[in-house]
Order: structure tokens, then sequence, then C-alpha cells
């Protein structure tokens, strides 16, 4: 008897030299990774083989990479014959999880994350700033600390435990120094060009709703969750609103993995280089997961249908 399940998406900071060696399909694979170099201007084949870890943390290589990337897999695992009851994807992720979902093409969601990937990088340039994860302290004390601070905010909650925090490098030092006097067991510095998921992205944001109004949206095959507001949905329209708030609002993944419970979902696959999403998983009481980076595509679907 099948396990209920979702898959799930990475996002940035799971990229890795070496990410498209392992991927199925190919060819189509290969047609598509034609026409993000041409979108981006980057020989993204490059960077994914050679690095250096520098360029792979560009957001306008990182984002294109990591969407083909993760819709390669998922679309890979539907071929299989898994059927999800939801996807969700975190932060860029969402976008492979809509593209999967059947919310718009593969191609017009490679023109959407170009687009998107050119207006943060624009945003970052302007005001430079990172990202850094919070390990060993409870969210109510980091929201605590640094709600009244300046130049930071809170970006992700991705699991018990572990929170990101995003802002300017002077907001993120003076918020380091404070948790760490807080108890924080470490304080992780971020592969991430920019203060994603806070208001220094606003500027991107506002472009790219002028965008998302001029791209179709259809009502999806499968349930997604999605950042902003981690509540199934299938409605196009409605997807659409909460995209638009993506760029800027948190991460609400903490959120998103007890509504899969609530839905009576038992075991998340993560589609997608690393396992990131799958270790955060298995901080949540009641949930299986899967990677198929660990495990391979034939033994996940093995363990799960």
């Amino acid at each position: 008897m099948a396990i209920s399940h979702a898959l799930v998406f990475p996002g940035q900071g799971s990229q890795r030299v070496g990410m498209l060696d392992r991927l199925p399909g190919l060819e189509s694979v290969d047609r598509l990774l034609d026409a993000a170099e041409a979108l981006s201007g980057l020989q993204l084949r490059t960077i994914a083989s050679q690095g250096p870890d520098e360029s792979l943390a560009d957001t306008r290589a990182a984002q294109p990479l990591l969407y083909l990337t993760d819709w390669a897999w998922g679309t890979s695992l539907l071929a299989a014959g898994l059927e999800p009851s939801a996807v969700a994807g975190h932060s860029l992720g969402e976008f492979a999880a809509l593209a999967v979902a059947g919310a718009f093409s593969v191609e017009a969601g490679l023109e959407l994350i170009n687009e998107r990937a050119r207006l943060m990088s624009s945003a970052a340039q302007a005001t430079p700033g990172t990202m850094s994860a919070v390990l060993g302290l409870e969210t109510p004390i980091i929201t605590d600390i640094v709600t009244p601070m300046t130049g930071v905010w809170m970006a992700n909650d991705n699991a018990p435990g572990q929170v990101v925090i995003s802002g300017t490098h002077e907001g993120i030092e003076a918020a380091t120094q404070a948790l760490t006097a807080a108890g924080a067991r470490r304080i992780v510095s971020l592969r991430v060009a920019g203060a994603f998921h806070s208001p220094l992205m606003s500027p991107a944001a506002d472009a790219f709703a002028t965008i998302l109004e001029n791209t179709h949206f259809a009502d999806t095959a499968i349930p997604v969750l999605q950042n902003s507001h981690p509540t199934p949905t299938q409605d196009a329209g409605l997807i659409v609103q909460r995209l638009r708030d993506q760029i800027t609002a948190p991460v609400r993944w903490t959120e998103t993995m007890q509504a899969l419970l609530d839905m009576n979902i038992a075991a998340v696959v993560e589609a997608g280089p690393g396992a990131v999403l799958k270790g955060l998983a298995r901080r949540v009481e009641g949930l299986s997961a899967y990677s198929v980076e660990d495990g391979g595509l034939e033994l996940v679907v093995e363990v799960v249908l």
C-alpha cells in the first residue's frame, strides 16, 4: 500500500558543484539548459560542473540551475508512478513545485525565474546583505531579539531549533552577537548573494508583481502549499496572489510541515540536490522523509509505493 506523501523542492543554498550530474531525463533538461543560458547570459553548465562556489552562489546562476534540477527530479518521480497528495517548495523551490503541479509550463517558469533572479540580483547590489541560520534557539526568543533591531529580519522558520535571519551585513553582525549572547548554539552564514525574504527585496517584489500579472496561471492538478500562506490550494488566482508576497515574506516551513501532517501525509520526498529538506522534515514528529539524491530514484519509489 502506497504511503501518503508530498514532494518538496529545495531552494537557494542547496546548489553545489555536480548538481546536474545525476539528473534523470537529461535530453529535456539539456534543451531547457540551452534556454536558461540564453536567458541568463551565463554558462550555467560550466558553473554547475566546475564552480567556483562564488559563481554558484550568484542568484542569477543558482536560481535557474536549482529550478531545472528540482523540476527534472519532480517530473521523473511522477513518471515513475508517485502520486503526491501535495507539493511544496522552499523559497525558489516553490516555482518548481508550481511547475510540477501544472500552474504553468516549465518554460514559462524558467522565464519567471530568470526575471526573479535578475530583479533580486539588482536589489542585492543596490542594498548589499546576507543571511544566516540560527541553530539551537527557540523561534520566540529569536523573534523577540530581532524584531526591535535595525536592518535584520526573520526570513525562514525552517524547523524547531533552526531559523534564518536576513538583512544588511551590519544588521546580521549585530544580531549574531545578540543571539550568541542569548544562547544560540551556532550561527552559520549561508551561501547566498543577498538579504532574501526581507524588506530589502521590496524593489524586486514590486517589479516581479507586474510580471506575474502578465503570466498565464492555471489551476493545479495537485494541491500546493506556498511559503507565504502554507495552506493547500489549487486555485490559480490565489496562487498568484500568494506568489506576489513570496520575495519579501518569510518562508513558513515549520508551518508547511505541520500542514502536511494535518492533511494526513506521512512522508515527504525531497526532489532536488542535497538533503536539506529531508533533514528538516525529520525534526517533525510523525513525518518520514526521503531524498532522491540520497537513495536514488528507484529506491525512493520502492519505499513510497
